[in-house]
């Protein structure tokens, strides 16, 4: 019997692979980023990416402690950077000039608002103005205007990818959504390289806080758990991978033996390998735990 999901997947990369599309993801000159050459090869470094994690940054009722939580984020940025003050930090990504976009997971795990106020006020700290923080997550949003975008997607199993995250989370910008949910989603990466979006990402900041390991269409609360986490890189592939492995750990604890996620989550690899936008390989991911290590599952 014919395995259609392989040949397709196969036949996908195949096709598509050769053509050299370039890394163009915006960071500043002291991260050690893995660029995609002219020939499709990458450098040997490494991508960083970052858990914080606090066991106080949500009481028992699920409420977010937004000063803990702001702690975590000054975390993630001084880590990154190298920085010893924060604002120094975050002028590292941005300046007063830029009009930045905060892109949110709108549906089924959304990003919690105070992340988001979080973000918005470190910005506003170092002379952007509320005007020119916007939220840039949807299929109308004009990107025209935008200098700089944040991803800030909360992590989440998805019943059409696999995982339904960072590489995901541009999705609506396409137009078009349903397309790129055929071949598994292998085409997920595609969407960066867009002229709309492509190199405007200057940071990623997932919302681990209370993840969602199993992958709907509709929420189911018995697959959401408080991981009181914030994962961060300039790498959407790397945090995938790590996300994902932070999901499936849990499926399986849940189960008690291995519970696969279905469909295979094949964007990741086919967003490193064909599209260039990271690693996807563990190998050549570098991540840097800090903080509350209970059940971290990685």
């Amino acid at each position: 019997m014919i395995d259609k999901k392989k040949i397709t997947r196969r036949d996908f990369i195949r096709g598509t692979v050769g053509t050299t599309l370039g890394l163009t993801l915006v960071a500043p000159d002291w991260v050690k980023k893995s660029l995609a050459s002219e020939t499709g090869q990458k450098t040997a470094g490494k991508s960083l990416v970052l858990l914080v994690r606090d066991e106080n940054v949500l009481d028992d009722r699920m409420n977010v402690n937004k000063k803990i939580l702001a702690g975590m984020v000054d975390r993630i940025i001084l880590e990154l950077t190298g920085k010893k003050d924060s604002q120094q930090a975050w002028l590292s990504f941005f300046n007063p000039q830029d009009v930045v976009g905060l892109v949110p997971t709108p549906m089924m795990n959304p990003t919690h608002q105070e992340l988001l106020e979080v973000i918005k006020e470190a910005l506003m700290a170092i002379g952007i103005p509320e005007a020119n923080i916007r939220n840039a997550q949807g299929r109308n949003v004009d990107l025209t205007s935008i200098t700089a975008l944040i991803s800030v997607p909360g992590l989440k199993a998805h019943w059409l990818t696999g995982i339904g995250t960072v590489i995901k989370n541009y999705i609506l910008y396409s137009g078009a959504p349903r397309n790129y949910h055929y071949e598994d989603s292998a085409k997920l990466g595609e969407i960066w390289h867009l002229p709309q979006v492509k190199g405007k990402t200057r940071l990623i900041i997932v919302d681990a806080l209370r993840p969602v390991c199993d992958k709907g269409p509709q929420f189911d609360p018995r697959y959401r758990w408080p991981y009181k986490g914030l994962l961060a890189s300039t790498d959407p592939v790397a945090l995938d991978v790590v996300g994902l492995k932070i999901i499936q750990a849990k499926r399986d604890e849940l189960r008690g033996e291995p519970w696969p996620i279905s469909p295979p989550p094949i964007c990741i690899e086919a967003a490193d390998t064909v599209y260039q936008l990271g690693q996807s390989k563990l190998e050549n991911i570098e991540i840097r735990k800090i903080g509350w290590d209970k059940e971290i599952l990685i």
